[in-house]
């Protein structure tokens, strides 16, 4: 058994792991201000902060303790419209913005990297605050990942290059990759302030003009960085920021005949009703959705790493991953022991104040989130799995849930294909390597897979018969901006981060020129 000092110190490898994208930042244990100053409540359009049309407000809750942060501007069909505008506004044919050198582009995600990097602490608590992250991961891996993938995107603008086509006659023709024009882009609840920096990269770089609605539990840190855009010196209209709810704000973005494109990061139900709207006008759709990724543990793994990454697989981020390693098969070999030593693990899981340097998880989101987790948990132990440790509420202000682990679970229990989007473990078993493929293939979802082996011919075989859009050997959650992340299936449509994340935010033109005769 790992003892408590060996555990922390492979955890916070996990945590690396996890950071890549951060590791010129170095890992720090600061304390977080408990009560950051929450500086902005109003929309941003045209660069300026103002109330939404209807004077309407929503509040927003501290998921630690169920209390009401503040009340922000909820924002209607008319805010959309105006966002829209202003959006368009700024993609004009000879506006500043498209007269921009793209190498001046870069420079400017350049500049609001520096100044997120700048505010790192400030913006940390406040994500805690208003999500219910540990500070110290909003502080050592959410805030430098944004910096990161915005100085990645920062270097594309002047390097997305046309091509001379060799056609034949007396014809010269090239292709252009121009932007597609304005995007709507809709932020989810988990990870508010990297989603918000993996949607501005890649819109900014190709040229684009945006409205981003943030969801209504997480609006505070994307409202502070609409301030930073405007210190950035972004002209008016090119990124404007909503607050608002998904079937009123959301869905009059989506529907909104100005908008070209729309990214939407969130659950696969959600996204399908937004391919469907969609379609019905033809608009380019990224949907970066659910997952119920497999994570497979064979017996000639180290033992120890496997263990502690499967833990890290799952639980990081409250459970609150869409690629979560939320179904883990472990061979029959070393089954009893793995599951001896993860129930081992989850016993030392700190839950608690995210404000406490030594707290590793805190409250799921919302009230909501709780109860379908709990639900969930109730439907695994009615199916016959056996509950490990957990499975209940933890103390009775905030939302939190106790680490749970089950072990026995079949492939058709309910906790074994559907997402449940909390701190929930479920270990299966497996015997062989055709098996397992087969067993993790068989699920709606596509997002991530992991294999944990010392056999890197079996891993590389496992992986390329895996049906996912993400797959990590001997790690987990290893994110870096160069990596795209999306998935196969109902896991979604289309790339975030990297180069492949630009094809989707750029048309491309061919232009045909008819050369002259020459002169005999």
């Amino acid at each position: 058994m790992l003892s408590k000092l060996v555990s922390r110190q492979v955890i916070n490898q996990g945590l690396r792991l996890a950071n890549r994208t951060a590791s010129t930042v170095a890992q720090q244990k600061i304390v977080g201000d408990r009560n950051p100053d929450i500086k902005h409540r109003r929309l941003f359009i045209n660069n300026e902060f103002v109330d939404a049309y209807s004077k309407n407000v929503f509040e927003v809750l501290n998921p630690s303790t169920g209390d009401v942060l503040t009340e922000v501007a909820d924002a209607s069909d008319r805010d959309v419209d105006l966002a829209v505008k202003a959006a368009k506004d700024a993609f004009r044919l000879g506006s500043e913005w498209r007269r921009m050198d793209p190498a001046a582009r870069g420079a400017l995600l350049n500049k609001l990297a520096d100044l997120i990097e700048r505010d790192r602490a400030y913006l940390a608590a406040l994500e805690t605050l208003n999500n219910g992250k540990p500070f110290q991961d909003s502080y050592n891996v959410d805030i430098p990942h944004c910096v990161a993938v915005l100085r990645y995107y920062a270097g594309w603008p002047d390097k997305m290059n046309g091509k001379v086509l060799p056609v034949g006659g007396d014809f010269f023709s090239y292709t252009r990759r121009e932007p597609i024009g304005v995007v709507g882009q809709i932020i989810p609840w988990n990870f508010p302030m990297i989603l918000l920096c993996w949607k501005i990269g890649p819109s900014v770089a190709a040229g684009c003009t945006s409205i981003i609605k943030l969801d209504e539990h997480t609006p505070l840190t994307g409202l502070y960085t609409a301030e930073l855009i405007k210190e950035a010196g972004f002209p008016p209209g090119v990124i404007n920021i909503l607050s608002g709810d998904g079937p009123h704000c959301g869905a009059s973005l989506v529907k909104h005949p100005d908008v070209h494109k729309i990214a939407f990061t969130g659950s696969t139900q959600v996204g399908k009703i937004i391919g469907a709207e969609t379609a019905k006008l033809v608009k380019r759709t990224t949907l970066e959705l659910g997952g119920k990724s497999p994570n497979i543990v064979f017996a000639d793994c180290d033992l120890d790493t496997a263990v502690e990454m499967s833990h890290f697989a799952l639980f990081f981020n409250q459970g609150q991953c869409c690629c979560a390693g939320s179904r883990t098969y472990v061979q029959e070999g070393i089954y009893d022991e793995f599951v001896q030593r993860s129930v081992e693990r989850a016993k030392r899981r700190k839950v608690g104040d995210p404000f406490d340097d030594t707290t590793e998880q805190g409250p799921q989101i919302s009230h909501e989130q709780m109860d379908k987790i709990l639900d969930l948990i109730d439907s695994g132990k009615r199916a016959g799995a056996k509950l490990q440790i957990g499975g209940q509420r933890a103390g009775d202000k905030g939302f939190f849930v106790q680490p749970t682990v089950f072990s026995d679970v079949n492939d058709n229990h309910r906790i074994a294909r559907e997402e449940i989007f909390g701190p929930v473990m479920q270990i299966l078993k497996f015997k062989t390597v055709d098996e397992v493929i087969e067993r993790a293939n068989d699920s709606d979802y596509g997002l991530a897979a992991s294999v944990f082996s010392k056999d890197l011919d079996k891993a590389i075989v496992v992986s390329n018969g895996l049906r996912a859009g993400s797959v990590w050997v001997n790690t987990y959650d290893n994110f870096d901006p160069v990596a795209p992340f999306g998935g196969f299936k109902q896991s979604g449509l289309g790339r975030e981060k990297s180069e492949y994340s630009l094809d989707s935010y750029t048309e491309t033109k061919c232009v045909t020129i008819k050369i002259s005769e020459r002169n005999s």
